[in-house]
Order: structure tokens, then sequence, then C-alpha cells
């Protein structure tokens, strides 16, 4: 009966106890019970002997008895590994960076990094040690699990830095005028369908959307290719979902159809257009029939077109991207694109603190792929290319 009033005792009071409470309760409980107590103490809660006696002499003060906040006087308990095994941590840093740390032969150098991989290419070593005292070390030493991340840009174009000033002078010398200034690009291609979205949205627990496994494109609905407009000066966004081809005319025809629906109305008085894009893709710099659609659009709206491309390899400084594009795909994440209409819901949806604004269609035009332009036909272009990188910065001007 004894011993199970006091396994009861120990059951409700072992969640809160630390090391040093337990063994001095242990050691209270035996003094408690006088002769034999120790043995009682030990068969009804487990705790040992040892414990319980280095308890009564704590009890009994023969030494300074232990700061409020310690558990155990200094230096006592399990010594930590690298203590023990001085090489320890030597070899798990060869092991984790070989390239840095004087072994690029490293059985590690091409395989995954796990801290159980690691603990085992250790303990093949001689050292003796878990996966989880892996763990802790790496921690200890600043180590931390990290992603990739994109900096490297490669060697930058010695004129990168004044394309962007004149490119911000342009904006702000256009911008002062009150007529529109534009960054334009393609987003990322979408699969249309019951496709894997990246990202979570709120759903029922247990019930995630099913999604197909394999992501293959399903004929009938193919991609959906998304041309966004972006407007600087009044924050707001223009999106065709093409459905053909992301080319020079589909790019153009996307422009169009923002100062038709968007533009137009906002600015009724404009002298001329600004156009920021990238140099690459359907509205590159070198791309031919970029420029002579774009010669085409200025017939049509009787408005001067000035491009000004960014320069090689900084797309991701491109305005669009920062403002229209990330919202959108904040927007939709989670969500399976299952049809246009619903891409076309998603990304008119789309809003930001700012105040953005979002409209968007589909474009069921045709664009096809590998239309050339001619000598003949460049040579109508009434275009004014800019003393400074006439080839990154040129104006198109309506023909007569």
């Amino acid at each position: 009966m004894e011993s199970d009033i006091l396994r009861a005792k120990y059951k409700a009071l072992a969640p809160v106890l630390n090391e040093r409470s337990r063994r001095l309760w242990a050691a209270t409980e035996a003094r408690a019970m006088g002769y034999g107590g120790i043995a009682r103490v030990e068969r009804a809660t487990g705790i040992s002997r040892a414990t319980i006696e280095r308890g009564l002499e704590e009890l009994a003060r023969d030494q300074p008895p232990l700061e409020a906040d310690r558990v155990r006087r200094p230096g006592g308990g399990r010594k930590r590994a690298v203590e023990k095994d001085p090489g320890l941590m030597t070899d798990l840093d060869a092991l984790v960076e070989p390239t840095t740390s004087g072994t690029p032969d490293s059985a590690l150098r091409w395989t995954s990094k796990s801290v159980r991989r690691l603990a085992g290419e250790l303990n093949a070593m001689g050292h003796r040690i878990s996966y989880r005292s892996v763990d802790t070390l790496l921690r200890e030493s600043g180590y931390s699990l990290q992603a990739n991340r994109k900096t490297r840009e490669g060697p930058s174009h010695p004129d990168r830095d004044a394309q962007f000033k004149y490119l911000n002078r342009w904006v702000g010398a256009q911008q002062a005028r009150g007529d529109p200034v534009i960054s334009v690009d393609t987003k990322k291609k979408e699969l249309v369908g019951d496709f894997k979205n990246a990202g979570r949205q709120w759903r029922p627990k247990g019930e995630p959307e099913p999604v197909r496994v394999h992501d293959f494109v399903i004929p009938e609905q193919g991609k959906a290719i998304p041309y966004g407009v972006y407007d600087l000066s009044r924050d707001e966004g223009w999106v065709s979902i093409g459905i053909d081809h992301d080319t020079g005319s589909f790019a153009v025809h996307a422009i169009e159809r923002w100062w038709q629906l968007m533009g137009g109305p906002a600015y009724p008085h404009a002298a001329s257009l600004l156009v920021t894009a990238d140099g690459g893709g359907s509205n590159g710099s070198r791309l031919r029939l970029w420029k002579w659609e774009l010669q085409q659009l200025a017939n049509r709206i009787r408005l001067s077109i000035t491009v000004c491309h960014l320069p090689p390899g900084t797309s991701k400084w491109n305005r669009i991207e920062h403002r229209l594009f990330s919202h959108i795909a904040m927007n939709w994440r989670g969500t399976p694109l299952v049809s246009l209409a619903v891409i076309v819901s998603l990304i008119g949806a789309t809003t930001s603190k700012r105040g953005l604004r979002v409209r968007s269609e589909i474009d069921r035009g045709s664009y096809p792929a590998g239309v050339k332009i001619s000598d003949p036909q460049m040579a109508l272009l009434n275009i004014e290319r800019h003393p400074f990188h006439g080839d990154w910065n040129y104006t198109i001007h309506p023909t007569e």
C-alpha cells in the first residue's frame, strides 16, 4: 500500500521535476521512511539508489548547496562529445564543407549531407556520435539548413549603371509631363488543368485539393501565356492570357489592349508612351518583329512610342516583377489553375496594400512563331535611335 501511494505521488510530480528536484524529493521521502527508505523509494519510483543517496547528501548539507538555478554541480554530467573526442569537430567541418576544409575528395562531396549520413560517415571514421548530436554540433557551430540563393549575375555590362540612370531620367521626365510609363514582360507560362500550384491555402483539415501527380500538358487545354503591362504612375496592371506563342506580335497586341481599355481613358491627352522592357524574350531589343509591331501600333494610336530596355542580366529589376507579377503569384498560390477562366479571375482579383488594380482577358489570337521581317520592311520604320545606346533606347514615331 505504501509503495502504491509513493508510486502515485511520483507519477503526479514527475512531469514538473528536473534532475535536481527529483533527487531531492526522492531523498526527502526516503529520509521520512527511516530505515529501508532508500530501497522502498527505489522500488516504487525506479530512481536509482545512487541518485537518492546523492540527494540525502545534499539535504545533509555536508557540502555547499547548489545555486537555485543549477541542477548539478559545475563539471557534473556526461562530457560533451567534442570534449571526449577533440578531432570530431574538425572531421565534421571537413564533411560539411569539403572544398573549403581542404578535403575535396570527401565521401560526401556529391551526396546529401543529412545529419544521419554525416553521423554514419563520422562513425565510419572511428568517432562515436548519434545523428542528434551531429545536429546539435552543427547548430552550435553556426550551420543552418539553407536553400540556394540567386545572387551571382555573372559579368555585368560596363554601361549597366549608366543605362539605369538614363532609363530613370526618361521615366521621371515622362511622368512629369503626365504621359504614361509602362513596364512590360511575359510571366512564366502556366499549365492549364488540375496541376499542383506552389503554396498553401486554407481548406478543411485533412481535405487537400487533389491534383495530378505528373505535370504533363493536357493537349486540349495547353498552356497559358500571361503577358503583363504595368502602369508605373497609376499602380495598375493589365494581363493578356495568350494560348498560342509568345511572340513580338502577341506582346504588342497586349500593350494595345491595355491602351484601349485602360491607358487611353486614363491619359486622353498623352503625347507619347514610354515602355520599359527586358532586353530579351518577345520584347527583345534585337527582335525585328517587336519593332515592326510597335510601328503599326504607333500608327494606329498616333503616339510616339519610346522604348528603354533594361541592361543584359538585370531582368529581376524590372518593375513589373515586383509590382504586379509577385502579387499575382501570392494571390493564386495553392490554387490549381484548372481553366483559362479561373486564371483570368484570379489575376483580376489581385490587389495590394498600395492599391494595385488589375484587369485581365484571354487573347485567343494566333501568333505564329518564326515570322521574319525583311530588310525592306525595316527600312520603312520611322525609328529614332537615341545617341546613348541606340540598340537599347529608341523612339518609334507614327509615319505620315
